[in-house]
C-alpha cells in the first residue's frame, strides 16, 4: 500500500484525535506517517524525496524498540496526535510550513531508542547515557542524537534538499521540541505558556517556541484525552514499562519510583492524578489559546469522571475482599 492507495476517508480520519492505532499493523502505520508529510505539502514545499522519506520512516521503525509503552506505535500516536491537533487548530494558517515540518518530525524522533527506562533511573543506575549527558535529560538527548544520526545519512535525509541555514532552523527547532518532553520540564514550560498567553503573538518566534514545546508535550501524553477504548490499552502499556523499571530497581538496590512499584500502583489511581494535575491543566492552556479543543477537554472531564467510578468501585471490591479474609 503507498499514500496515493489510502483512501480519503482514512485520510479525514487520520486527522481527527479519535483515530485508533490498534487497528493498523506497523507497515501500514509506515504509510499514513507518509500520508502526513504528503498532507501538509511538505514533499512538494521542502522538495522531499519520496523514496528518501521511506527510509528516513523505516530508519525511524527500526530505531524504536520492542518494549511495552515507548514503542514504534506510540511514536505514531504521539505523531498522530501532533497531526491532529495542526489541522483541527488551523495553525496552518497561523505559522510558517518549517514549524509545522519541525513539530511533526519531532514527534516522529521523540523517543528514539527509549530503554524502557526513565531518566530517575538512567541517573540512579550511572547507566551510559547519564554518564554521556552528565545527568541532563539523559534518555531526551539521546534521542534527538539518533534522530540527527538518522538524519545525517544522505539515502534517509529528508532535509538534505534545504538550505544550510533552513536546515539549522529545523534541527534547533527539533531538539527544542524533544528536549521539551522530558516531565521533569513540565512546569517550566508550562508556566512559560501561561505568562505569553495574554499576550500571544503567532509572528513572535519566542512566543512560537514555547506553542511549539507544548504542542509536543500534549501530543506526548495525549492517550487520556482519546476514546476510552483506544486509551484503556496504552495505560497497561505504560503501567507494564513501569513495573518492569520497580522490579529492576528493587533488584539493583536502587530508589524505587513510587509512581511505578507494582505493591502500591493500580490503574485508577495512577490515571486520576496524572490527568487532572499533568494533562488536564496543559489542554487548558492551550484551548485558552485555540477554543476549538474546549471539546477534547470536557472529554477529558469524562475520563476523569469515570476513572473516579472506577477507582471507587475498585476500593470497594478491595474492602469487601479484606472483610471475607478478616472473616475465615
Amino acid at each position: 500500500m503507498s499514500s496515493l492507495e489510502v483512501s480519503e476517508e482514512v485520510r479525514q480520519y487520520l486527522k481527527t484525535p479519535t483515530f485508533d492505532n490498534w487497528q493498523w499493523e506497523d507497515a501500514e502505520i509506515m504509510v499514513l506517517l507518509q500520508v502526513m508529510y504528503t498532507d501538509l505539502d511538505f514533499i512538494s514545499t521542502f522538495n522531499i524525496e519520496l523514496d528518501v522519506l521511506q527510509q528516513f520512516l523505516y530508519e525511524v521503525y527500526r530505531r524504536y524498540n520492542n518494549i511495552p509503552f515507548h514503542n514504534f506505535k506510540h511514536c505514531f500516536c504521539v505523531t498522530q496526535m501532533m497531526y491532529g491537533l495542526i489541522w483541527l487548530t488551523d495553525l496552518r494558517s497561523k505559522i510558517d510550513s518549517i514549524d509545522l515540518l519541525i513539530m511533526l518530525t519531532s514527534a516522529v524522533c521523540h523517543d528514539l531508542d527509549h530503554t524502557g527506562y526513565n531518566n530517575a533511573y538512567q541517573i540512579n543506575a550511572r547507566t551510559e547515557l547519564a554518564l554521556r549527558y552528565n545527568d541532563i535529560s539523559p534518555l531526551e538527548n539521546h534521542h534527538c542524537a539518533v534522530a540527527f544520526e538518522i538524519l545525517e545519512k544522505s539515502e534517509s535525509n529528508i532535509f538534505r534538499n534545504l538550505p544550510t541555514e533552513q536546515y539549522k532552523r529545523i534541527r534547533e527547532g527539533i531538539i527544542k521540541c524533544i528536549l521539551a518532553t522530558d516531565m521533569t520540564r513540565h512546569t517550566e514550560i508550562l508556566n512559560k505558556f501561561k505568562a505569553i498567553l495574554p499576550v500571544f503573538d503567532f509572528s513572535n518566534k519566542d512566543h512560537r517556541d514555547v506553542l511549539m514545546m507544548i504542542m509536543i508535550k500534549v501530543s506526548d501524553i495525549s492517550n487520556e484525552a482519546r476514546p476510552m477504548d483506544v486509551a484503556e490499552p496504552w495505560l497497561d502499556c505504560l503501567l507494564q514499562e513501569f513495573f518492569n523499571q520497580s522490579d529492576m530497581e528493587k533488584l539493583e538496590g536502587l530508589p524505587v519510583t513510587p509512581f511505578m512499584d507494582r505493591d502500591k500502583v493500580t490503574k485508577p489511581s495512577s490515571q486520576t492524578g496524572f490527568i487532572r494535575f499533568v494533562l488536564f491543566p496543559l489542554f487548558i492552556e492551550l484551548a485558552n489559546l485555540f477554543p476549538c479543543l474546549e471539546v477534547r477537554t470536557d472529554s477529558i472531564n469524562a475520563v476523569i469522571n469515570e476513572v473516579i467510578r472506577k477507582r471507587v468501585r475498585e476500593t470497594e471490591t478491595h474492602r469487601e475482599r479484606d472483610r471475607k479474609r478478616e472473616c475465615v
